[in-house]
């Protein structure tokens, strides 16, 4: 054993660490703001009235959806001239957030990575450039209330209610004044061309989130999804881990529990949403048997960092939550303001790989335009190719030839 080679390339590791130790610290999450978070939320349990325990009830918080200007001055500190701006983008585009949500805000900071995902600012309205559809939803719904983009799995979109609607949300255009399920008709027409095409294997439940729906009506289609032989899984497209974590109750985990196998994917964005009450949720949801998945969307100002990004799948993993995608920023309508390049993904995908563990890093991906799905966006490993050598760059920026022959 060459016990000096092995010291100095464990030393060179831990310099390669050096950088994000040294900062990690200094990224919020909600279990080190957990004070701070705590009081935030005994002085808006005071301003509305509230107990603990309608605190922790789910129809309580969505009753009580914060969505105009007076109200969340009393909440977080706006000004007269923002409050203006607040109006005049909620002309224009729906805003609200649950209380629990709001209580994550810093108050004082106007640049919380959660305030700037949940109010509106002058630069939605002003924005022009994006379209309202970029996914092209509307012409790949072959039948009411389905999305379908791949040969064996498509979209059912259950309703347009979120817990908190997000200031970059692909679906801005659905989500109107009026919170409303599906209507039942649409969802039983949906289940039957589920049915009427074998080929679908896997089916998203979203909307809106799916998390929304009353328990019961979770459980109805779910039911009908299990009686098709074809459909081999289930999804569920949810926030509530994130922005309403007590929407995750023991009569919904029973629900769930039923219809395995069964996979949830969330949203968080930032390590300042992953909280005790987040855990909470995500770890209720783990014990029903429930895989939970990321779906984090790269956003200018709140998480467009390497070190942020990392901290934050790695603190997901801590909750029982894998991370699965770093979604490229659409080019919705009034969200141009969050929008980075696509090489700024791609280097913090350099950042990731061979700085955490296999499980922490997640796939960055760019959708089409007009539909045509999910494209992965990958730093470049293989630098040549010849017959029985292969040139490679491993995560160190080492290039490196390996042996690619084989037995003919």
């Amino acid at each position: 054993m060459d016990n000096k080679n092995a010291m100095e390339r464990a030393a060179r590791l831990k310099k390669n660490i050096e950088g994000y130790l040294a900062v990690k610290d200094n990224i919020p999450t909600g279990f080190t703001q957990w004070e701070k978070i705590r009081e935030n939320q005994a002085k808006i349990r005071n301003l509305l009235g509230a107990t603990e325990k309608e605190w922790r009830d789910w129809h309580w918080q969505i009753r009580n959806r914060v969505g105009e200007g007076e109200t969340l001055s009393r909440i977080i500190d706006v000004n007269s001239s923002k409050l203006e701006e607040i109006a005049l983008t909620g002309s224009k585009f729906r805003w609200g957030a649950v209380p629990y949500y709001l209580s994550l805000i810093d108050p004082a900071n106007e640049n919380d990575p959660v305030r700037l995902q949940s109010v509106p600012t002058v630069q939605e309205y002003y924005d022009c450039d994006g379209v309202m559809d970029p996914m092209d939803e509307e012409h790949t719904s072959p039948a009411p209330a389905i999305t379908r983009r791949y040969p064996d799995r498509l979209i059912i979109n259950v309703t347009n209610l979120c817990a908190s609607y997000c200031r970059h949300c692909q679906r801005r255009r659905n989500i109107g004044e009026v919170d409303q399920q599906t209507p039942r008709k649409d969802l039983e027409a949906a289940v039957e061309y589920v049915a009427d095409n074998p080929e679908i294997r896997d089916v998203l439940l979203t909307g809106g989130d799916a998390l929304m729906l009353p328990d019961d009506t979770l459980d109805w289609i779910l039911t009908e999804l299990d009686k098709i032989p074809h459909v081999e899984i289930k999804r569920l497209g949810t926030r509530a881990p994130v922005t309403l974590p007590y929407r995750v109750t023991e009569d919904l985990c029973k629900v769930l529990s039923r219809h395995l196998p069964l996979y949830v994917n969330t949203h968080f964005n930032h390590p300042l949403e992953i909280t005790p009450d987040a855990q909470e949720a995500c770890f209720a949801l783990a014990r029903c048997g429930i895989n939970l998945g990321n779906q984090a969307v790269l956003l200018k100002g709140i998480n467009n960092d390497p070190q942020v990004m990392l901290k934050l799948n790695q603190e997901l993993l801590r909750i029982m939550v894998r991370p699965y995608y770093i979604f490229h920023a659409k080019g919705v309508q009034g969200t141009n303001h969050f929008r980075t390049r696509v090489e700024e993904g791609i280097e913090i995908m350099e950042k990731l790989r061979g700085h955490t563990s296999g499980l922490a890093i997640p796939t960055f991906i760019v959708n089409a335009p007009h539909g045509y799905g999910k494209t992965p966006m990958l730093p470049q490993y293989l630098v040549s190719q010849g017959k029985d050598k292969i040139l490679i760059r491993t995560w160190e920026n080492k290039i490196m030839e390996y042996d690619n022959s084989v037995e003919d």
